[in-house]
């Protein structure tokens, strides 16, 4: 396991932690997440845009930003087969330089050596896995895949597991743009 791959993996799961307790909110209070979700998740909402928030942390004391959404749709072959949630992050590092990353949580361990894909539109976009997460295979693409889902209806990922089950996520693209300009305007 690499550095990035850990920071990353801890990353994660604080950003899902974060989006799991503005759900929770949201279902309790029956109206979209307050400002901010449970402390305790470690990362504060900063708006809620469509389907998809903008957040701020600090892990390790460094600032992160990212857009976070869960898929509107989700389909599993075979359908008896059981993962974890998915989440598509649209991320910031400024102490790194990264901005606007692209990953993928999938909710389970990736086949070995299998890319996942990523459709916006008639754009197609391979995305390299490690255990349950997908980055952009060619950073070079990385803008223009950033670009697309600005401007795109939706996002299809697929994926397969090592087990040979086959996943396809569907996320709306509603409310990203609005997302990432909060992203940026928060993670200078």
């Amino acid at each position: 396991m690499t550095f990035p791959y850990l920071f990353r993996a801890a990353f994660a799961t604080l950003a899902v932690s974060a989006c799991l307790a503005a759900t929770t909110a949201s279902a309790q209070n029956n109206k979209k997440p307050a400002a901010k979700p449970d402390p305790s998740a470690g990362a504060a909402l900063l708006g809620q845009f469509g389907d998809w928030g903008a957040y701020r942390a600090t892990p390790e004391g460094k600032k992160v930003c990212f857009a976070l959404s869960k898929p509107t749709s989700a389909t599993i072959e075979p359908s008896s087969r059981k993962r974890d949630p998915s989440y598509a992050f649209v991320s910031t590092r400024p102490a790194e330089k990264v901005k606007n990353e692209v990953s993928v949580i999938v909710g389970y361990s990736q086949k070995d050596g299998h890319d996942a894909s990523a459709t916006i539109g008639t754009a197609n976009y391979v995305l390299y896995t490690q255990n349950d997460g997908a980055w952009v295979k060619n950073a070079a693409e990385e803008t223009q895949m950033v670009g697309a889902m600005r401007k795109g209806a939706q996002l299809v990922v697929k994926s397969e597991s090592k087990s040979g089950a086959k996943t396809t996520d569907t996320y709306s693209l509603k409310g990203l743009a609005e997302a990432l300009d909060k992203v940026a305007e928060e993670c200078k």
